[in-house]
């Protein structure tokens, strides 16, 4: 479980690591099974099929995507003429509903550590290490310099037939050849409309004969310089100037642009572009299994591939994720092992020599807790303790669990120190039987969390071990600021909340089953003093009484 206590632990990565300066957040090591550079549609596809292999999966994304000037997608199944922003949301809920995190950041660098591993450099001075790296970054459109294409790109102007052919069928179409591979379409945009016009702005090694066919077929072939991409007064295309001034009439332009793999992050691991068979741009090169060059490192996309339109770059995606999955899974057979990359996470958080959290009990458990009987206790996500060993002191008969052993020996250590018993138990709450088949007077889940999963498997054994007349206590902080807007150029987010089971949902689970739960409180208030971190303000708390049967 994701999971250690507010003062004394805290479950969501922002707490963790050095403090920067006033008002930054601290910087950040964080541990995964497979990060993925990119979420658009290979990148979320892959994350997709890692998360339900139930593996670690953190996708870094920072907001460019090839097809961002684009308002509609076109032959996605069960898609079609959907926005491409609406297909990136949708495959982040469901990425997130496996427990798979999105990061909005940008990654500055990957590099081979000495263990096998990968460091990714992120903004804001954090790394990500991970055991495989999927590179999703697609690629630039490097259009012609010439006036008008590029503010009217993804609109009136357009490349690719099967994007947007059929919404511009039967128009007025001047198709700009720049290089020998902006002719390949001609045909398709012949059959779309009669109305077609093929401008050589550049005919340097172009294929004559293709150039005669289209000729003969009765289409309008140009030779000459375009000077500009010309619009009418309500913005759209209206036709494009010749050098010399003539101009030819067109409802919509074509032009086919070079192409450059963004590969820059990879020069680390001595991975570069190769160029592609075309010449017209370079891709990065990957075997059968979307493998590298370098072992570890896969790649799907537009960055192996640029005919690929969005939904055979998400199979793609998916398929290459499946073949990390496999090379993750016959590593761990390697190696007898069941490797889980949520708890090797948690646990170099806790490697260090040094205490990670203060050592006092979370203020809100104190001031909840202090006025209720001592009876049997559950401290979910414990940390390094502070809030078991608390409650402990007044007589609770207390079970501490957390997923990091790091975490638990300290408890373990602090605990033998004070002489006091505390039952640890080392466990995901995702786990399938987590706290065993005892319930408890309370529960307290303080700044904890967990990951989703569609069956919310989790938040069931949560409520399952209260017992008749029992406390639930969930302290989280007030997440209004975690969905603020983050300047990817300068900071990486380092938590996704909506991967995790939060507040909210424990409350709309409460509130569903009024006959069992009375909730007593349930609102924002200013996080108790104390606290390691600084930068969290205010807190959500929930406080539930399970009616007695």
């Amino acid at each position: 479980m994701n999971q250690h206590s507010g003062h004394t632990r805290h479950s969501s990565p922002s707490d963790h690591g050095a403090h920067g300066g006033e008002g930054r957040p601290p910087t950040q090591e964080r541990h995964c099974d497979v990060a993925v550079i990119g979420g658009s549609a290979a990148g979320l596809g892959a994350a997709l099929q890692i998360a339900r292999q139930r593996r670690s999966v953190v996708v870094v994304d920072d907001g460019t995507p090839r097809n961002a000037p684009a308002a509609h997608m076109h032959g996605y199944l069960g898609h079609e003429g959907a926005s491409p922003g609406e297909l990136r949301e949708t495959g982040r809920a469901e990425v997130r509903a496996y427990g798979g995190e999105v990061l909005a950041g940008r990654v500055l660098g990957v590099h081979r550590r000495d263990d096998g591993r990968f460091r990714l450099d992120l903004t804001g001075g954090h790394t990500l290490v991970a055991r495989r790296v999927l590179v999703a970054t697609g690629l630039s459109d490097e259009l012609p310099e010439i006036d008008g294409v590029a503010e009217a790109w993804g609109r009136g102007v357009i490349h690719c037939p099967f994007c947007h052919g059929f919404e511009v069928r039967d128009q007025r179409l001047v198709q700009i050849v720049t290089h020998p591979l902006g002719l390949h379409p001609a045909p398709l945009f012949r059959h779309l409309t009669d109305r077609l016009t093929v401008v050589l702005h550049d005919p340097a090694g172009l294929d004559e004969a293709a150039v005669a066919a289209l000729a003969s077929s009765g289409v309008p072939v140009e030779r000459g310089v375009v000077r500009r991409v010309l619009t009418g007064p309500d913005g759209e295309v209206s036709g494009v100037e010749l050098d010399g001034g003539r101009v030819l009439e067109a409802d919509a332009v074509v032009v086919g642009p070079r192409f450059t793999a963004r590969t820059g992050v990879l020069a680390g691991v001595g991975l570069a572009a190769t160029p592609h068979p075309s010449g017209a741009g370079d891709v990065l090169a990957v075997d059968p299994r979307g493998e590298t060059a370098v072992p570890g490192i896969y790649a799907a996309g537009n960055v192996t591939d640029p005919s690929l339109q969005v939904l055979p770059s998400a199979a793609q995606g998916s398929r290459t994720g499946a073949m990390i999955a496999f090379s993750l899974a016959e590593e761990d057979l390697r190696d007898t092992v069941r490797h889980s990359g949520e708890e090797a996470d948690w646990d170099q958080r806790y490697g260090g020599p040094d205490r990670t959290w203060s050592g006092n009990p979370n203020g809100t458990l104190v001031q909840e807790v202090s006025g209720l009987a001592p009876g049997r206790a559950l401290d979910v996500g414990t940390g390094e303790g502070a809030d078991a060993l608390w409650l402990a002191e007044r007589g609770w008969k207390v079970t501490a669990t957390d997923i990091s052993g790091n975490a638990l020996a300290r408890v373990r250590a602090e605990a033998e120190r004070r002489g006091l018993a505390v039952d640890l138990v080392r466990g995901d709450a995702n786990d399938p039987a987590p706290f065993g088949t005892a319930t408890f007077d309370l529960v307290s889940l303080q700044y904890g969390s967990f990951k989703r999963t569609p069956d919310r498997r989790g938040l069931r054994s949560l409520l399952a071990a209260v017992a008749p007349g029992g406390t639930l206590l969930v302290v989280h902080h007030d997440p209004a600021p975690a969905h603020g807007p983050v300047d990817v150029a300068t900071q990486t987010r380092m938590y996704d909340p909506e991967a995790f089971v939060g507040v909210a949902e424990i409350a709309a689970a409460l509130a569903a089953d009024p006959g069992t739960w009375e909730v007593e409180v349930h609102e924002t208030r200013p996080r108790p003093p104390g606290a390691v971190s600084t930068h969290h303000v205010d807190d959500v708390v929930l406080r539930a009484i399970r009616r007695a049967v």
